[in-house]
């Protein structure tokens, strides 16, 4: 078997893997996809009924959150997802994995495939539900197969994103409970000033230069172009959207499979 099938083998493995135990943990599986949509259903038509946001358009902020939601599932999965190099590590499968042929570098990448693809499947089916609802007029500015094919190529990118900084942050932390806390106190603040709860564009300046500097706000602002804005141009517009998304889950992604997965 040459290289590369020995390669391709070993992701096929611990992709498969990984995929099996979150299917077969049911709280994993239901809280990271509920809680989302959960708070679109709250949140959303607690604003939109309660409060009738005039600055949006058509004052739908239920139809506004929907990109938002789904970067929230993303990071929700990307969260519990790399809980498992911990599990793997604290049970010795980490070891038995890194005496195989394969170099460190082969075996998270493996491991990252996993979380990528559920993150991904996640904050899909969020769109899916959503979609489905007569309340959430969505917009489709490019066209419905493009603005998907944009949704999904902006949720891949986040993915790989939230991994890279996951193993970054692993390869740090020696505790699960830490690296939760870690991930939560980095994240959370950097969801709610990246554009899903409220609009950008009227902040104070020294919040939109938090916006600006926050990685999440890229791809919130891809999200909102293809399924929110209508004819606009969103807060950062499509290229530079691009741009900074690729490049940072690419460079991201690359230090976190450089680490040392032992962290010792």
């Amino acid at each position: 078997m040459s290289g590369t099938a020995m390669t391709l083998t070993a992701w096929g493995a611990l992709f498969g893997r990984d995929l099996r135990a979150f299917l077969r943990s049911r709280s994993q599986l239901s809280s990271s996809l509920l809680f989302p949509l959960m708070l679109l259903a709250i949140l959303g038509i607690g604003v939109s009924d309660g409060l009738d946001p005039s600055r949006l358009e058509d004052g739908d902020y239920t139809t506004f959150l929907v990109p938002g939601i789904m970067a929230m599932a993303a990071l929700f999965s990307s969260t519990f997802s790399s809980a498992s190099f911990y599990q793997d590590r604290d049970s010795g499968m980490l070891k038995v994995f890194l005496v195989s042929p394969h170099s460190p570098a082969v075996i998270l990448l493996g491991k990252s495939m996993g979380g990528i693809a559920i993150g991904s499947a996640q904050a899909l089916a969020v769109l899916a539900i959503a979609s489905a609802f007569p309340a959430i007029d969505l917009e489709y500015q490019y066209g419905v197969l493009p603005s998907l094919l944009l949704a999904l190529l902006t949720i891949a990118g986040l993915n790989v994103l939230l991994s890279g900084t996951a193993q970054l942050l692993a390869s740090r932390i020696r505790t699960m409970q830490g690296f939760h806390l870690v991930m939560n106190l980095v994240f959370f603040p950097l969801l709610f000033f990246s554009g899903a709860f409220f609009p950008l564009g009227d902040l104070p300046a020294w919040l939109r230069g938090i916006a600006l500097a926050n990685p999440l706000s890229y791809a919130v602002d891809l999200l909102q172009l293809a399924l929110y804005a209508d004819g606009g141009d969103g807060y950062i517009g499509l290229g530079p959207d691009l741009a900074v998304l690729g490049g940072l889950a690419v460079a991201l992604f690359a230090l976190g499979a450089r680490r040392n997965p032992m962290m010792e």
